[in-house]
């Protein structure tokens, strides 16, 4: 397994100063929407099999998520992405944070899909067991069908509840306008 350098914060944000590196969000768009690290491109991991990044000459690569988790996990296929050096930053975007580096932050931006599909299977979870206590134990089915849904989104890689929550009203990202015509 390839694994890639770790960098702190100060200096990741040194070699930045100095030009030396782009700094490379591979959270997916919805993440890097709601908060990122100022001056960052963005790559994300989904997207990896089709993502063409190009650097200058010269200038390295440092790759962050939210963690460094996701990151670490995808260290062979991010390597394969830049043919300068390549470096993860330790601890992500909450290591950036901590260490009292900025972020641009847009909390207008809905919470990600991840993190929705969460709240939403939590709370099913937990009213059917609720109901099934107090109404009618036949509840407790509601509980189960979620749990079974969970279980195929880890399976299959595709979540029915993340992809209805992605088309709700607050998730809708407003159209592009199409380019003018020549």
């Amino acid at each position: 397994m390839t694994r890639l350098t770790k960098l702190t914060p100060a200096e990741v944000s040194a070699k930045i100063a100095a030009s030396e590196i782009v700094l490379v969000d591979v959270r997916e768009p919805d993440e890097r929407a709601r908060e990122h690290i100022p001056g960052s491109v963005s790559l994300p991991v989904s997207s990896l099999d089709t993502a063409n990044l190009s650097l200058e000459a010269g200038k390295g690569a440092v790759f962050h998520c939210k963690t460094g988790m996701r990151t670490e996990a995808n260290c062979a296929a991010l390597a394969t992405h830049t043919t300068g050096e390549a470096f993860v930053l330790e601890g992500g975007l909450d290591g950036w944070k901590a260490a009292g580096f900025p972020t641009e932050a847009d909390k207008s931006q809905p919470i990600e899909i991840n993190r929705q599909v969460q709240i939403t299977a939590g709370s099913l979870v937990f009213t059917g067991v609720l109901l099934s206590l107090a109404v009618h134990p036949a509840f407790v089915w509601v509980s189960a069908f979620v749990g079974a849904g969970l279980v195929f989104a880890g399976v299959s890689g595709t979540c029915a509840m993340g992809r209805m929550l992605a088309t709700m009203p607050w998730n809708r990202r407003a159209a592009a306008p199409a380019p003018a015509a020549a």
